[in-house]
């Protein structure tokens, strides 16, 4: 049975509030050695902003830090951190949810080591901080504060606690994924996907953002889209001006209600926004006005019940509109698992599903060396790294000539959940 983990072993350490405070730190970290884990905590669900509010460093012989970034503030010592340490191995888990905002501090690391990442490329069956380290290590810890609001001040006790524990373990976490890798001959391949990770661009903005309303996907009105619409932009306005997530100002629900059922006035519309909110001040008149000029839209001025979709149909619309490249895909996702299954790892991790959609809608070329070079040339222009292109080539290549389909278009739907939330008319 998993020994529980209750406290970090030295005691939660001070937290540190203070440029002076990060300098002594900074000074500490030197006098250790090996890779820096670090983590950082974030108010998601609770703030418009996915800033850091507090961050957790850990490196042996240099101790367990804990800052507030808020405290601290602008100072020249988050560029030192950096700088000191960019020649070594940060230490992160689910680095994607935690490197944007430990760069907008300062903190941008050079080299990664991702354990939920490697986790997955190594074969783990569950991959988050606490299953990982109770299945690797013997040792359970404690996830009871892993949705508080960490923009309180001051920060509780008990949650401070409970954040040292997620860097406590990183380090000897990292030393067993990376054994698991080096017997298993995947290494190379996680060091590929973590240098990947930090070369990536930020993500491009989400065009119409607001059709993500929860709810959306019933309405066949343009109307009822375009007061959506309106007070979608308006709400994100405002919850990005006074930080607050949008949903805390009002939830989508009540978007959509008030755009399905139209209140009969101003009164009625401040109403059914208070139902919803603990928020008073609010530009209530401003957002009347909107949700009337939205309401009197007419023509081309009204916007679309779908997007033009960008790139290819998602993978349901495949059987009507390009056969043979639906009976491509089947294979390619038989093909694609069973690699997977023989590299212990899940298909999505060995593949992007739409690094396979683009080698299987176009005609491929005939002959055999043309098929290599065009499925070789798609993975890269795709960005696949060399160790994935090395183990899905040949698999890819195989499936090209098939001309009848391997599942049906129900099965095919099903295991694609990356398919685009919108599609084309």
């Amino acid at each position: 049975m998993a020994e529980p983990l209750l406290a970090p072993s030295g005691g939660v350490p001070e937290l540190i509030q203070t440029p002076q405070g990060l300098s002594e730190m900074i000074a500490e970290l030197k006098a250790g050695s090996g890779p820096i884990a670090i983590d950082a905590e974030r108010a998601s669900g609770y703030k418009y902003s996915a800033r850091a509010y507090l961050i957790q460093i850990k490196r042996n012989g240099g101790g367990l830090h804990l800052i507030d970034p808020i405290a601290v503030g602008e100072c020249e010592y988050w560029a030192e951190l950096n700088q000191a340490f960019a020649d070594q191995e940060w230490i992160i888990h689910a680095s994607t949810q935690d490197l944007a905002c430990l760069r907008e501090v300062g903190i941008d690391p050079q080299i990664m080591f991702d354990t939920e990442l490697a986790g997955r490329i190594a074969g783990c069956e569950r991959v988050g901080l606490g299953p990982l380290t109770e299945q690797l290590l013997g040792i359970t810890l404690a996830k009871e504060h892993s949705a508080v609001d960490w923009s309180i001040r001051p920060l509780r006790p008990e949650w401070l606690n409970y954040a040292a524990l997620d860097v406590e373990l990183l380090i000897e976490l990292r030393n067993e994924i990376a054994k698991l890798l080096t017997e298993n001959g995947k290494l190379k391949w996680a060091m590929q996907d973590f240098a990947a990770i930090l070369k990536a661009p930020p993500p491009a903005p989400r065009k119409d953002p607001w059709r993500r309303t929860s709810g959306i996907h019933k309405i066949r009105d343009p109307k009822v889209l375009a007061i959506i619409r309106a007070l979608w932009l308006a709400r994100n306005d405002f919850a990005k001006q006074i930080d607050l997530a949008p949903g805390r100002v009002f939830n989508d629900e009540t978007l959509v209600l008030i755009a399905t059922k139209p209140p009969k006035g101003f009164g009625d519309f401040k109403k059914a926004l208070l139902r919803r909110t603990r928020l008073t001040d609010m530009p209530f008149e401003e957002w009347f006005e909107l949700f009337e000029a939205a309401s009197s839209l007419e023509g081309e001025d009204l916007p679309k019940l779908r997007l033009p979709s960008e790139g290819l149909p998602p993978p349901k619309m495949w059987q009507s509109r390009n056969p043979l490249g639906y009976a491509r895909l089947t294979h390619a996702k038989a093909a694609i698992l069973d690699c997977a299954l023989a590299n212990l790892m899940p298909a999505e991790n060995l593949i992007s599903p739409e690094a396979v959609r683009r080698v299987c809608w176009p005609t491929p070329p005939l002959d055999e060396a043309g098929r290599i070079k065009f499925v070789a040339t798609e993975l890269t222009e795709f960005g696949a790294r060399p160790w994935q292109i090395e183990l899905v080539l040949a698999p890819l290549t195989a499936i090209l000539g098939e001309t009848e389909p391997l599942v049906s278009e129900v099965e095919v739907e099903a295991t694609d959940a990356d398919s685009p939330v919108l599609e084309s008319d």
